[in-house]
């Protein structure tokens, strides 16, 4: 059954185990996809890492949610955009414009597109650090403007 989960709410991604690969997603961002549960289509919007596997954000009209692998089947079938290409990836490195000189690498764990624009989902700090009761204390969605690549 898929999770309707509002995109203020979506900050409940975690990283793949450090130390490993990003495993690679299902489908595509613009491909159709067919939901099992409602028997209708939609098409993916973004994916991000959270609880071990991939998480797509599916469009449904005016609706998104959020599903797992399990939950839907690609139809290699993409839709028409008028969105540019997405600036990052998902695995690359960057780094937040906004923090301080001591500011660290981070990866791009989930990428959305929302208003005509692209959003990434990045780490604020590391999942190895011992847990807050706050679990959006680790995670946020950031514009292009906010990010900078970092040069391996």
């Amino acid at each position: 059954m898929t999770e309707q989960i509002p995109l203020l709410e979506r900050c409940w991604y975690f990283s793949p185990p450090w130390g490993q690969e990003i495993p690679p997603v299902e489908v595509n961002v613009w491909e159709r996809v067919y939901l099992r549960a409602s028997r209708t289509f939609g098409y993916c919007s973004g994916f991000g890492w959270a609880r071990g596997e991939w998480r797509y954000f599916i469009e449904l009209e005016n609706d998104t949610i959020v599903a797992t692998k399990q939950e839907i089947l690609g139809t290699g079938r993409m839709e028409a955009n008028t969105v540019k290409k997405p600036a990052y990836a998902v695995g690359d490195r960057v780094m937040l414009v906004s923090n301080p000189p001591t500011t660290k690498q981070r990866l791009v764990l989930g990428v959305q597109v929302a208003d005509q624009a692209w959003y990434y989902l990045v780490e604020w700090r590391s999942p190895m650090l011992v847990p807050t009761s706050i679990v959006c204390d680790c995670f946020s969605m950031v514009r292009e403007e906010d990010l900078v690549r970092v040069m391996v």
